[in-house]
């Protein structure tokens, strides 16, 4: 198989929260991928932490950023009140725990630009963007200091959007994919983000509109689906719920042995735990609150506590299980071996 422009056809997805470490990145990269650290959720120090500790392994990486909107931090009275009400309703599940559900914060990433000029003057070989564009200006300076920039798009309107802010190539990620929809243009332009089909329909889609190589994500769980998005057009695909439930996956292990589990029989995309649209397994969680607010990352922090409790406590009912719509099919094991059967 021709390794494309990109060295390899297999990108370990950006998983933020803990599962992509150095070791992780490390891994895929010794077993014939790339991997992509995340810098969501983590102070400036702690990603160069994670940069140096790949760096000294000697792997070929990628870091992935979440880029703010700020939008968020100044919501309307009506989604303010929405907030409200839905902090309220997370009271009996802070009681469970013995928690307190905090006050509201609306901040989102205030080390964005901090991280930003950190990569700029100790650059990474690839910078991805997930949940909006950087804007030009960064853009040309992640280049300028020697980076290939990635947007992670949803759309084909998205990635006519991000095609012309000069990125270097696109991730397009279909709604089978597990964990956070990286779509950032209003809902009512977001109907290809979510509409039935395949990840290697909505890759056709995105490669007749635009000239930039493209990384497929979304239930890429063997050879078989990275052949379709190969044939599709992509160079590569961004594979993430493949890899969960391997040894060197830094996620939760009430996660990995969840993705195992007869009891959780479906995933659904929901906003139950962050206020932003992801795929998890159906929980009771994500039952009993079909209607979280579309508000990021304010629900996020609101659950934090939650979540931190229920996975102290073993509870998988109430935790975030990302997963992709493929993930009966993950393996544990090593991540040689998911790579084996990727690669064929």
């Amino acid at each position: 198989m021709s390794h494309g422009i990109f060295g390899t056809r297999v990108f370990a997805a950006p998983m933020a929260g803990g599962t992509s470490t150095p070791d992780f990145v490390t891994a895929v990269y010794g077993a014939g991928g790339l991997g992509f650290l995340a810098a969501g959720y983590k102070t400036v120090a702690a990603m160069q932490a994670d940069i140096s500790s790949a760096r000294a392994a000697g792997a070929r990486f990628g870091m992935n950023v979440f880029v703010p909107d700020p939008a968020q931090q100044v919501p309307s009275r009506a989604v303010l009140a929405q907030l409200e009400e839905y902090r309220a309703r997370l009271q009996p599940d802070a009681r469970r725990y013995g928690v307190e559900v905090p006050p509201l914060r609306l901040d989102d990433d205030d080390h964005w630009h901090g991280k930003i000029d950190a990569l700029r003057e100790n650059p990474v070989e690839l910078v991805s963007f997930a949940f909006g564009l950087p804007g030009t200006g960064v853009v040309r300076a992640l280049q300028r200091a020697g980076s290939t920039v990635l947007a992670t798009v949803t759309t084909v309107a998205e990635a006519l959007e991000a095609a012309g802010q000069g990125v270097d190539a696109l991730v397009v990620q279909h709604a089978s994919a597990g964990g956070h929809s990286a779509a950032f243009q209003p809902y009512a332009d977001r109907h290809d983000a979510f509409r039935p089909g395949t990840t290697a329909e909505l890759v056709t889609r995105v490669r007749s509109a635009v000239g930039l190589p493209l990384v497929a994500a979304g239930g890429v769980m063997d050879r078989a689906g990275l052949d379709a998005v190969l044939a599709a057009g992509a160079e590569a695909a961004q594979v993430g719920t493949a890899f969960l439930r391997t040894e060197q996956s830094g996620a939760r292990q009430l996660h990995k042995d969840a993705l195992a589990s007869p009891r959780f029989t479906e995933t659904r995309l929901t906003r139950a735990f962050t206020g932003r649209w992801a795929r998890a397994l159906v929980n009771e969680f994500v039952r009993d609150h079909p209607d979280a607010p579309e508000a990021y990352p304010a629900v996020h922090h609101l659950t934090a506590p939650l979540r931190a409790a229920a996975a102290a406590a073993g509870d998988a009912e109430r935790l975030n299980l990302w997963a992709g719509t493929g993930w009966r099919q993950a393996r544990a094991g090593s991540v040689a071996e998911v790579m084996a059967d990727l690669l064929g």
